[in-house]
């Protein structure tokens, strides 16, 4: 249990670490050469550059809080996978049509075993659902997140979710 147990500790870092806006915390969650893929033009391949824009993206932010729950992992050796439920809620009262937008989804992530502990090295993350002010979440021009994804039924069926393969892994814990 202690393999999941401090996956699940990195996962809800991840929120405090966006809710702070304490990006060096996000070293202690992802690895040097993460690939975070958040939909649309929201895509990142490496750790610096994704804490560079989503300090950019949350800084004219008043609020953001975000809830990890419903924690799904699955440890293969030095290998991992986990998928988790989000609620997001962003606040920036500068933003002409109302000051919140309230987004859930999920995050389906793969893990590896490091000297230093686990880190996220693969993350995908998908709204499925959105009320609020879009204008929120316009902080960075060119730089837009999708509002809702496909069903996770779909995204089963085309084999994009991670954790599921893991999950049919007949090996491991």
């Amino acid at each position: 249990m202690s393999d999941r147990s401090d996956i699940i500790q990195a996962l809800n870092l991840y929120g405090f670490a966006v809710d702070t806006q304490r990006w060096d915390l996000f070293d202690a969650v992802f690895t040097e050469h993460v690939d975070a893929d958040f939909g649309g033009s929201a895509h990142w391949h490496g750790l610096e550059n994704w804490k560079a824009d989503f300090a950019a993206f949350h800084a004219p932010l008043d609020a953001t809080q975000h809830v990890m729950t419903n924690h799904q992992v699955r440890v293969l050796g030095d290998h991992a996978h986990s998928f988790t439920y989000g609620q997001w809620r962003l606040v920036r009262h500068a933003a002409e049509g109302g000051s919140l937008w309230d987004g859930s989804g999920w995050y389906d992530d793969e893990w590896v075993k490091t000297h230093a502990g686990w880190r996220c090295r693969k993350r995908v993350c998908r709204v499925v659902g959105a009320t609020g002010n879009d204008r929120v979440k316009e902080t960075i021009p060119g730089v837009t997140f999708e509002n809702v994804c496909d069903s996770m039924k779909a995204e089963a069926a085309a084999g994009s979710l991670g954790f599921l393969a893991a999950i049919d892994a007949r090996d491991g814990d």
